[in-house]
């Protein structure tokens, strides 16, 4: 893409946790002309610069060849994290959704294409050392969120082949957290009745120390600053993204002031997979299994290529996530609206 201005750019996923703060981060770039965010649900919301579309990926109706034409660059975020109990609806929307996706900012001609992978995209690593993008792409095969991402790493590995001349850049992001997501993810992955006020300090005297339990988080709107600094840099491939110190029990004990108390593996996914199995948890014990085994990032890459850095640490980043849980946080969007419960 052009770093010149007249960019017109089109963001899937507009309204979600790293939506909200990629269109607010492009509205604000002067290189930027015009931002079209694509939702199911459109929101009240009126960033500078912006407008709004509804859009459901899932849907063979949907014309997004159409909607991509005239747009210099697609950053595509859309993605459904629910149902965990009917992998194939997740894998229509977001795998099969996707592959539209592709397929259409081809037909429509779009130059630069930016999708959102994970670091859930990666293969059982080390947890006492950092990797870099080489290492293997073929996530943890039990849990769909994993699955559907490793797919999608093969499939634009046939797109990059077949469409040499779209720079296809993936993005590889540590956990995201903002203030402002607090109440969807809590909904997410804790349940909608999950009372946030829980994540108080006083109410946690204990905290489990599960062995694997040591991954790394992001601030989302850092994440979305390498997502616009991509735009402008003419980079290809994957880019790790992920903020300094790694978390563990360790870390969030001296946060929370708790004790970490050993908790063997089992017994943690026992408890999880029981909640979930009665529908009252709605994050799978695959996916725990899977957290447990996920690499450590490294993201020299991005920091020496895009000229990237995050604005804040991953203990500044739980700090302000954890405020957000306690406030019911949200935004003016469907997908982040706030919610306080209990």
């Amino acid at each position: 893409m052009s770093s010149t201005p007249g960019s017109r750019v089109v963001v899937t996923g507009a309204t979600g946790n790293v939506g909200t703060s990629v269109v607010r981060l492009l509205s604000e770039d002067p290189r930027i002309e015009s931002v079209l965010g694509l939702a199911r649900r459109i929101p009240e919301w009126t960033p500078p610069r912006t407008e709004w579309t509804s859009a459901d990926l899932a849907s063979d109706r949907t014309d997004l060849t159409g909607r991509f034409q005239g747009a210099d660059a697609v950053i595509h975020l859309a993605w459904a994290f629910q149902p965990t109990h009917d992998p194939a609806r997740t894998w229509r929307t977001n795998v099969l959704g996707s592959i539209r996706v592709f397929e259409a900012a081809a037909a429509a001609g779009v130059r630069t294409l930016v999708h959102a992978s994970s670091v859930g995209a990666y293969s059982p690593g080390p947890k006492d050392r950092m990797v870099d993008e080489s290492w293997p792409t073929h996530g943890w095969p039990d849990a769909a969120y994993c699955r559907e991402k490793a797919y999608l790493e093969r499939t634009l590995d046939t797109f990059e082949r077949e469409h040499p001349d779209i720079r296809v850049v993936r993005m590889r992001p540590a956990f995201l957290f903002k203030r402002e997501s607090a109440s969807e993810q809590r909904r997410i992955f804790g349940g909608r009745f999950l009372p946030g006020p829980l994540a108080r300090p006083e109410l946690l005297p204990f905290l489990p120390d599960i062995p694997g339990l040591r991954v790394q988080a992001l601030h989302t709107d850092d994440a979305a600053e390498a997502y616009r600094l991509a735009l402008h840099t003419d980079v290809r491939g994957p880019f790790n993204l992920a903020a300094d110190p790694p978390v563990d029990a360790e870390l969030l004990g001296g946060m929370l002031n708790s004790r970490p108390v050993r908790l063997p593996r089992t017994a943690a996914r026992s408890a999880i997979a029981a909640a979930w199995g009665l529908r009252l948890l709605p994050a799978s014990p695959h996916l725990f299994d899977a957290v447990l085994r996920l690499p450590l990032m490294d993201s020299s890459r991005a920091r020496t290529e895009l000229d990237w850095r995050p604005s804040r640490s991953a203990t500044e980043v739980l700090e302000e996530f954890l405020e957000g849980l306690q406030q019911g946080a949200g935004a003016e969007t469907a997908p982040m609206r706030g919610r306080k419960v209990g």
